[in-house]
């Protein structure tokens, strides 16, 4: 332990290097690299902020596979991104099964070609105390929000690994940083999402896959539809069109993390760091509210 400390103390140094350096690059726009001919993998394509990621790759003239459970929904992705000049090929998939995903992966692989990025969107919600949320729904969303991020990297990853380029791109939330009463089953899913893309990126780096990048989104509250009269003190519900600008802007330019807003990122570093009385308050003033189920009943009421 003494040793470590002392090569902690060795490295501070270097810390004011690493600070500016940081510092720099919020003001040097860093150049946004080309997708042009990539094969993009869209999971969840057939609303919000997968379909509108699909538009904003097919203008970047990627090849699109999108896939989705809603046949309506997916299609009429395709149909836009087709009309935008892009190439697109729809999909039905279940993303809470594993079986369905390998399957449709080798159905991409030989009708499409390798995919190059893939986008881990697909996603569900349950606004509900715990003892209101069936327990088929809190499987369902670790099956859809996390699991399926296993199927999927393990299906296209290894192609990726070959030629040490491509783009994993995880979709999890500002609740995958804090807790949120009545979204305990999303929230541990969106920090499990969190976890897996730190880790996955740890563990390209550690195998030598540099060239294969990974970016996590995590946005606020996003008008999808599939929460409630969501709100905050922290500003206007967000529009698919902005997160995935600043998505698309992310994956570009090759940033790790996402938020949007970008304020959150502060919130998130004030979080680890603030003592617990005054988090509380600070939790108090953000207001984060939304129509939820209760099924527990407290006396008197």
């Amino acid at each position: 332990m003494i040793k470590f400390l002392l090569s902690v103390f060795l490295l501070l140094p270097f810390l004011p290097v690493c600070i500016v350096e940081s510092l720099l690059k919020l003001f040097i726009p860093k150049k946004r690299k080309s997708v042009t001919g990539e094969i993009v993998l869209i999971t969840g394509a057939g609303h919000g902020i997968g379909r509108q990621t699909a538009y904003e790759f097919a203008k970047l003239k990627c090849k699109l596979v999108l896939w989705d459970i809603n046949k309506h929904g997916v299609e009429e992705t395709a149909a836009e991104c087709k009309r935008l000049g892009a190439k697109a090929h729809a999909f039905v998939v279940d993303c809470s099964n594993r079986e369905d995903i390998y399957s449709s992966a080798k159905k991409v692989k030989a009708e499409v070609g390798d995919v190059s990025i893939l986008v881990n969107n697909a996603g569900v919600v349950y606004t509900s105390d715990l003892f209101a949320t069936q327990d088929p729904q809190i499987e369902k969303t670790f099956e859809v929000n996390i699991l399926a991020h296993f199927w999927t990297t393990k299906a296209f990853l290894p192609e990726m690994m070959k030629s040490n380029h491509g783009h994993i791109v995880t979709v999890a939330s500002a609740a995958g940083h804090t807790g949120v009463p009545f979204l305990l089953a999303y929230c541990s899913s969106k920090f499990a999402a969190v976890g897996f893309h730190k880790a996955l990126t740890e563990e390209l780096s550690a195998l030598e896959r540099t060239g294969i990048k990974t970016t996590c989104l995590c946005p606020n509250f996003v008008n999808t539809g599939f929460i409630k009269n969501p709100g905050t003190s922290l500003g206007p519900t967000l529009e698919p069109e902005e997160v995935v600008n600043k998505l698309i802007d992310g994956i570009l330019t090759e940033q790790k993390m996402v938020f949007v807003p970008s304020s959150l990122s502060l919130l998130s570093l004030m979080e680890k760091m603030l003592p617990e009385r005054f988090e509380a308050i600070l939790r108090r003033k953000i207001d984060i509210r939304f129509d939820a189920v209760i099924g527990y009943k407290m006396k008197g009421k």
